[in-house]
């Protein structure tokens, strides 16, 4: 939309940032089978590329690691081409999100989930 883009017609950084908290506490979620997932850490953020009105962009996700209540993910956007198929890096960071209960304390995230990870490592 017109109002999330800069002076140079570029997408803001902060909605992107915002689209790749959302996009992996999503991913973060469905992986540990739990909604009660918040945001400790996103690490660094450089922007590679701009992104423009009308481009497509895909966010990637991969599990790094799986913590006692946290999981890190590393995540990438890119720029997707539909004429081509090819794909562009936009921008990566490293994120964690840490598992919590209805009053806001850490809990550890499932047995079955830690076997299923290591599992998916091996």
């Amino acid at each position: 939309m017109v109002k999330d883009l800069g002076i140079h017609g570029n997408l803001f950084g902060g909605i992107l940032m915002s689209w790749i908290d959302e996009a992996a506490a999503a991913f973060a979620t469905e992986y540990c089978y739990t909604p009660n997932m918040v945001t400790l850490k996103v690490g660094e953020l450089l922007f590679k590329k701009p992104v423009k009105s009308g481009n497509h962009i895909r966010i990637y996700g991969e599990v790094l690691s799986l913590g006692n209540t946290s999981i890190t993910l590393n995540i990438e956007v890119r720029k997707y081409s539909l004429y081509s198929g090819e794909e562009t890096l936009v921008c990566s960071t490293n994120t964690t999100f840490v598992r919590i209960d209805d009053d806001g304390t850490p809990t550890p995230i499932g047995e079955t989930i830690r076997i299923r990870h290591v599992e998916k490592v091996i």
